[in-house]
């Protein structure tokens, strides 16, 4: 079955032309209008994505985000007007994975897309692996467990716990980190990895170098076992 994409958007000419774009590709959609609406229709529907343009009534994409996160970690890509550092930041913190800067092609809407999925689907290589006493990692369910928990990783946090574990004891640089867990097409900036570590961290109870080392000036590194 195809991926279903969400697509949350006010503007309905906007809604319609990436639903287009998007059923052109092959992939399933649904659409809301509003904030509150889309959360409801979201965790009923579960689908594989969501496009959220960040202003929206009733709840704005920020708070949708918040909100979704403390039940699932579907993929979110933000739609926002707003380019600044601060304000993807922020985004991030909420829970989104990817960034669309208004005006944008509905094409890059769509690659940016099939970006996301891929990296999604690109999880499973190895079934289960205590990477501490407390910590698994399973490839298989695209999760990271703290004492058999779900943390709650998104996939975008999920896929840079996993290079990280993949090159454990080896120190990756933040744009080695970000090429490898985001792919060749990446185009961000520096904090953005800063942010997805300090919410895996959060997620995960660790101190600032516990198990996930800051190493100064060249990136970061995931800890050898004791």
């Amino acid at each position: 079955m195809a991926p279903c994409i969400m697509v949350v958007y006010d503007e309905e000419k906007v809604r319609k032309i990436i639903s287009r774009y998007l059923k052109e590709e092959g992939f399933q959609v649904i659409t809301s209008a509003r904030g509150d609406e889309a959360l409801e229709i979201a965790l009923k529907e579960e689908p594989d994505l969501l496009v959220l343009d960040l202003m929206l009534p009733g709840l704005s994409g920020g708070e949708v985000a918040e909100e979704i996160r403390k039940y699932s970690e579907v993929p979110i890509l933000m739609l926002t007007a707003r380019s600044s550092e601060e304000e993807k930041l922020k985004g991030f913190g909420q829970g989104a994975d990817d960034y669309v800067v208004k005006p944008f092609s509905p094409r890059e809407l769509v690659a940016r897309v099939k970006a996301i999925l891929k990296r999604k689907e690109g999880y499973q290589e190895r079934q289960q692996i205590n990477v501490t006493k407390e910590i698994t990692y399973h490839s298989k369910e695209a999760k990271v467990k703290l004492k058999d928990k779900d943390v709650g990783l998104t996939a975008t946090e999920f896929k840079i716990f996993q290079v990280l574990l993949n090159n454990r004891g080896r120190v990756l640089n933040r744009d080695q980190l970000a090429r490898q867990a985001l792919g060749i097409d990446y185009e961000g900036f520096d904090r953005t990895i800063d942010v997805h570590i300090k919410n895996i961290r959060q997620k995960l109870n660790l101190e600032r170098n516990q198990l996930i080392e800051t190493v100064y000036g060249l990136g970061y590194r995931m800890q050898e076992e004791d």
